[in-house]
């Protein structure tokens, strides 16, 4: 926390907007290695694109879950209980976004065309969009007075 102790408090909102538009960002590379690859599932640049894109991706993602699930979300509850029905709605989000990462990580593995790796990026930006969205409106009122004083990629995670 800065001396003042203002800066902290105004930080976790910010940080979580600056998350969300950097995954937001990343999901979009992966559409451009698509489309750039072509439809060809054989093409050795659409796999080595893909495979980045889903091993630095999946993993952003998955580790902005696991900070906002082990560290934001209980220091939230701690904070203001009557949280607990939105905390407890984007755990399940969580799970669900961590469900469409494995089927669109098999899909890569599998050498899927790149219209179908399309259809399951369109399915997590779904999910993904209307979780954010969710989430912004819920919970950053709530966190521009929340104190928590962790490094900020234990809280947000690695994009953090």
């Amino acid at each position: 926390m800065s001396p003042d102790g203002r800066s902290r408090l105004v930080a976790w909102d910010r940080q979580l907007r600056d998350v969300h538009a950097r995954l937001r960002d990343s999901l979009q590379i992966a559409r451009d290695a698509i489309d750039d690859a072509g439809d060809d599932p054989a093409s050795p640049r659409l796999a080595a694109d893909l495979r980045l894109f889903c091993t630095g991706f999946c993993a952003a993602l998955d580790g902005h879950h696991r900070g906002e699930d082990a560290v934001m979300f209980p220091e939230l509850l701690a904070a203001d209980r009557s949280l607990a029905d939105v905390v407890a709605q984007l755990v399940r989000d969580h799970s669900v976004l961590a469900q469409l990462l494995g089927s669109l990580q098999r899909a890569v593995d599998g050498g899927t065309t790149g219209a179908e790796l399309h259809r399951h990026l369109d399915g997590i930006e779904a999910v993904m969009e209307t979780h954010f969205r969710y989430e912004e409106k819920r919970l950053l009122e709530p966190l521009s007075r929340l104190v928590v004083d962790r490094p900020s990629q234990e809280v947000l995670g690695p994009l953090a």
